[in-house]
C-alpha cells in the first residue's frame, strides 16, 4: 500500500512539473508565433516603415505641385512658368527654338 501512494505522489508531482512544462511552450511559442507575437509585431513594423517612406514621397510630390500652383496664381505670377506651362499645354514653340521631348512631365 505505501508503495502505491509513494507512486502516486510521484506522478502527480511529475505530472505538475510536465502541466508547467507544456504551458511555458505554450505560452513561448504564441509569443513569438502568435497573432500578437513578436514575428507578427516585427512584420507591422516593416509595413509602417514602407508606408511611411510612401506618404513621404507623396508629401514632396504635393510640396512640388503647389509651389508650381503658387507660381502660377494671380497674387505672384511667375511669367517663365506660364509660358513653360502654355507651351507644355498648347504644344507651342519658336521657329529658332528646339524641342527635346521629355516623357516625365504630361
Amino acid at each position: 500500500m505505501g508503495l502505491l501512494v509513494e507512486l502516486y505522489n510521484r506522478l502527480k508531482k511529475s505530472g505538475l512539473l510536465l502541466l508547467f512544462v507544456l504551458l511555458f511552450f505554450y505560452f513561448s511559442f504564441y509569443t513569438i508565433n502568435g497573432e500578437r507575437g513578436l514575428r507578427r509585431y516585427l512584420h507591422l513594423r516593416q509595413e509602417l516603415n514602407y508606408a511611411e517612406k510612401v506618404a513621404e514621397k507623396y508629401r514632396r510630390e504635393k510640396e512640388a505641385l503647389e509651389e508650381k500652383v503658387r507660381l502660377l496664381s494671380s497674387e505672384s505670377l511667375d511669367l517663365d512658368m506660364l509660358d513653360e506651362r502654355t507651351r507644355v499645354i498648347l504644344n507651342y514653340a519658336g521657329s529658332d527654338e528646339f524641342i527635346i521631348l521629355d516623357n516625365t512631365e504630361n
